[in-house]
């Protein structure tokens, strides 16, 4: 079999034709071919004649980078959440409107506690969603079978292989920390040699039903469900073809769309998947996305109708907001998102708080927000904003701009150590952004603060989105770590725990902060088992303080807004929590074709 697969895929085109009204296009495609007995993916350009034919109701937008994966294990940010969203089926979803959880692949889900103090979630499943795999070379979808011919379904040991594999060290997942409340789903994954994967709190009890055991009740376990990492994966598929199973023309996915082409770090193309149990009710027939990284490019393909919705570059928020056309396209909202600049706390000069503080409070960020952002954003003390159960209200915890205690801090470290200012500048403290032109203007606004209100000479930096990911892991060598990094964290669940703790916690997060575990490790590790909600919010309270106003372990900026322009067109929703659901969008596609 695997023979016969080689053979195909030598010849396989993985194309994105564009289809013409009037006739056929020259097109850039993706071949996968066999190369020294490897299967290996590559660009080409090819010569060939698109069919003319009508139009596909389509929807154009742009990524703004390359999707650092499609993988669900391996996912962290939003660029590749968004695609998997629409590419496969998950436990629960959130209501893009009322943020509330409901049902999906799972029509139900029972609640438990033991004597243990455990808890037990059991979900309840539908049998009806296939697993498929899109032909490049016909344009076709078809459902995957068995080694027997039977038609493969989305089922409960599909989704205990995926939990499975995300908490499965040797996976590599940076997101892991997430499915800790399951358990012994931390010490898994931290390689406890005495634990195997199959003592994972994770079980299908038969092909509609999985049985979740948790380390200790946890009510937002249901948001936990709607996850990405969590989701049903396609054992044969990965074992088949390893790291290269995301790829166009090998990938099985379940859910609205398929995915037609992946040209990386230039276009990915998704098609309607006809098998989709509610294929009748999704109206958008292929989504063309592009990848450009620059925001005005981007807005000036907007305004040239090639894209039908996008940012606002913060350079055009004035135009924007003054054009009689545009204004009217423009949609500003809150987000549950927050904006922050970590602090490398085990990095000199950083590693000293008075220097993290004196970098914090320097910082005017309702300056920012009104002259730079224009958005309507929200500045941040600390880190979760409103909406997130636990929150405190903006402005009530952390250190907010006090231009006297940033000097005060600041000179009472020079004086310590013996330096002057042009010493400290000496030590070359650099600022690193992912590239954007929003990021660079806001770096470029709040560098020049700290040279007003402190005197220090900050040298600022950029990398591409994957790269910058792989840099602020926790495990890169402390000397590639920038001394102070810009990141963005939106809810993926509405609860503190998914903010302070699984962010910033030394011991259960991500700790890109390098952070030594402490009273807020053991705060925020208490908060999320309290029964008590109240006491709950007190705790994450309390939590968030210690985090900016005692440690300042960082610098919370502005809470996000959405500012996004889109054609009228286009009818769509902005989830506020989850990737964005194209499945339940729509495009006048005589409307479209007419403008352009």
């Amino acid at each position: 079999m695997r023979k016969r697969l080689l053979a195909l895929f030598s010849v396989l085109i993985v194309g994105a034709l564009v289809l013409s009204a009037c006739g056929g296009e020259t097109v850039v495609e993706t071949v996968i071919v066999e190369k020294e007995g490897e299967t290996i993916i590559e660009t080409v350009v090819v010569e060939k004649e698109a069919e003319a034919g009508e139009i596909p109701v389509t929807l154009n937008l742009n990524l703004g980078t390359e999707p650092p994966t499609l993988d669900p294990s391996l996912a962290t940010d939003t660029t590749s959440v968004d695609i998997q969203e629409n590419l496969f089926i998950g436990l629960t979803n959130f209501n893009p409107v009322t943020n509330e959880v409901e049902p999906y692949l799972a029509t139900s889900w029972d609640i438990a506690e033991n004597a243990d103090g455990e808890q037990t979630w059991t979900f309840h499943l539908r049998d009806d969603v296939p697993w498929v795999k899109y032909d490049p070379i016909s344009g076709e979808t078809t459902q995957e079978v068995d080694a027997d011919g039977n038609p493969r379904f989305v089922n409960a040991y599909d989704v205990e292989y995926g939990v499975k594999r995300t908490v499965d060290p040797a996976t590599g997942s940076d997101y892991a920390y997430v499915t800790y409340v399951i358990k012994n789903a931390a010490a898994i994954n931290g390689g406890d040699e005495e634990l195997t994967i199959d003592d994972l709190g994770v079980k299908a009890l038969d092909e509609t039903t999985v049985e979740f055991t948790l380390e200790y009740p946890a009510g937002y376990f249901d948001g936990i469900s709607t996850m990405w990492i969590v989701k049903p994966m396609p054992a044969w598929a990965i074992d088949e073809w390893g790291d290269k199973w995301t790829e166009a023309g090998l990938i099985v996915t379940s859910g609205p769309y398929v995915l037609e082409s992946w040209i990386h770090g230039g276009e990915l193309s998704l098609v309607k998947n006809p098998l989709w149990i509610a294929a009748d009710s999704v109206q958008i027939e292929r989504v063309d996305f592009v990848m450009i990284t620059e925001a005005s490019t981007s807005f000036a393909l907007y305004e040239n109708n090639e894209l039908d919705s996008t940012g606002v570059p913060l350079p055009e928020m004035d135009r924007v907001k003054a054009d009689p056309v545009l204004s009217e396209e423009l949609r500003i909202a809150p987000v549950p998102c927050t904006y922050y600049y970590g602090f490398t706390n085990s990095k000199p000069p950083l590693d000293d708080v008075r220097v993290r503080r004196a970098f914090s409070q320097a910082i005017d960020r309702q300056s920012l927000a009104d002259n730079v952002l224009k958005g309507g954003q929200i500045p941040a003390t600390s880190f979760a904003p409103p909406g997130i159960f636990g929150a405190p209200e903006p402005g009530t915890v952390g250190l907010g701009y006090d231009a006297a205690a940033a000097k005060a801090s600041l000179q009472e470290y020079l004086d310590e150590k013996g330096m002057t200012i042009d010493e400290f500048n000496a030590l070359d403290v650099v600022l690193m952004h992912n590239t954007s032109e929003g990021h660079a203007r806001i770096a470029a606004a709040i560098q020049q603060m700290w040279a007003d209100v402190l005197g220090v000479t900050v040298r600022v930096e950029n990398q591409e989105w994957a790269v910058y990911l792989d840099t602020l892991k926790n495990t890169t060598p402390l000397e590639d770590m920038p001394h102070i990094w810009r990141l963005g964290w939106c809810a993926d669940y509405p609860d503190e725990n998914n903010w302070v703790h699984e962010v910033f916690n030394a011991d259960a997060g991500a700790n890109r902060l390098r952070r030594e575990a402490g009273e807020f490790d053991a705060l925020t590790a208490a908060a999320g088992i309290e029964p008590d909600p109240a006491k709950r919010a007190e705790m994450y309270a309390e939590a968030e303080r210690l985090l900016t106003e005692v440690e300042t372990a960082y610098a919370p900026i502005y809470h996000y807004t959405s500012v996004n322009v889109s054609k009228p067109w286009l009818t769509r929703n902005f989830p506020a929590i989850g990737g964005i659901d194209i499945y339940n969008w729509t495009v006048d596609m005589d409307a479209k074709l007419a403008a352009q």
